[in-house]
């Protein structure tokens, strides 16, 4: 297993400031020198710090729950786990539930966090955190959506057949489907 080599020294940012803003995006260029004395100029995607969720919701040990909803990245439709912002005060397990109760209309009586994942860290400083929820029982909170998402019950012997959906394309999704299935495969009486 790899560790963090703590030896390794970040870049000094020497100036930051925003060079483009929109009502849901922040644009932040940042002078950079490198501990070898490099000087260079990033920009990045500025995030809220909050964070976000999706969710992979198990009926029952043969099915779970995904969303179909549209997505404005790509102008379609698309099949998904689940998911949504981390609201001020929240954790992501709080989150999860809630976001739960607004999209599909379930709460979790179980969560368990699979993993934190970063999105293109290259360029964004944003941290999707993977939840699996068991135990559900019916629960419905008023969300955001513009429309009604359409909630999808799939059984876990079709995976296969969902990673070859042409609808079922984010990567998130597809990461968050492994780390479930790993998880339940290695954790065989969570739904005893």
């Amino acid at each position: 297993m790899t560790q963090k080599d703590p030896a390794k020294v970040k870049p000094e940012i020497l100036a930051s400031r925003l060079v483009a803003e929109s009502r849901l995006f922040k644009v932040e260029q940042l002078e950079l020198k490198f501990s070898n004395g490099e000087l260079r100029t990033y920009e990045r995607m500025k995030g809220s710090g909050r964070g976000a969720v999706m969710v992979v919701a198990c009926a029952s040990a043969d099915e779970f729950y995904l969303v179909r909803e549209y997505c404005a990245g790509t102008h379609d439709y698309q099949l998904g786990f689940p998911k949504g912002l981390i609201d001020p005060g929240e954790t992501a397990l709080e989150a999860a539930n809630r976001e739960l109760q607004e999209e599909i209309g379930f709460k979790a009586n179980r969560l368990i966090e699979l993993k934190t994942l970063a999105l293109a860290p290259g360029y964004f400083n944003a941290t999707m955190h993977l939840v699996l929820a068991l135990d559900l029982a019916p629960s419905r909170l008023q969300g955001d959506e513009p429309e009604p998402l359409e909630l999808v019950s799939w059984h876990w012997s079709q995976m296969q057949s969902l990673l070859a959906q042409v609808d079922f394309t984010e990567a998130r999704s597809v990461a968050a489907l492994y780390l479930a299935r790993n998880y339940l495969d290695t954790h065989q009486d969570v739904f005893k």
